[in-house]
């Protein structure tokens, strides 16, 4: 019976529920916020500095929040994502507007890894030895 409460406790123990926020962590009331904002020193104040800013085209300030879900042996999961997107105009903000999880689409990450072009691929014996004599030892300021 007492292996039995171990075993059932550690697999209790492995699933945890866990949710970070990845992001800007923005207020409940982000659409009221943003509704006067009219120039990037008042967007910088209300929201923050952009994540990203666009090089080509419009310039457009580019803010993202997202929580990130952790459910035990189960797949990571997202929710409460919100793009914010604000477009500016020297100083001026010309238009926001807000992207929740409804309005974004559903994108499916791939887990195989992108091959690159004329890449080497080592085992790990062959890395090993392919490291010998690279370093210099610790202290030889070299």
């Amino acid at each position: 019976m007492k292996k039995i409460i171990l075993i059932l406790s550690v697999a209790l123990a492995a699933c945890t529920f866990q949710t970070k926020r990845r992001g800007y962590v923005f207020p409940a009331d982000v659409d009221s916020v943003v509704e006067g904002i009219k120039n990037t020193s008042q967007l910088t104040k209300e929201i923050g500095s952009p994540q990203v800013k666009t090089m080509y085209g419009d310039e457009v300030w580019i803010y993202y929040g997202a929580d990130e879900n952790y459910r035990g042996p189960l797949p990571l999961e997202y929710d409460n994502k919100t793009v914010l997107l604000a477009w500016v105009d020297g100083k001026n903000v010309k238009d926001i507007k807000i992207l929740r999880d409804s309005d974004l689409p559903h994108v499916i990450i791939s887990e195989d890894e992108t091959s690159i072009p004329a890449a080497i691929e080592l085992n790990a014996l062959q890395e090993l030895f392919n490291n010998v004599g690279r370093f210099s030892p610790a202290g030889l300021g070299q």
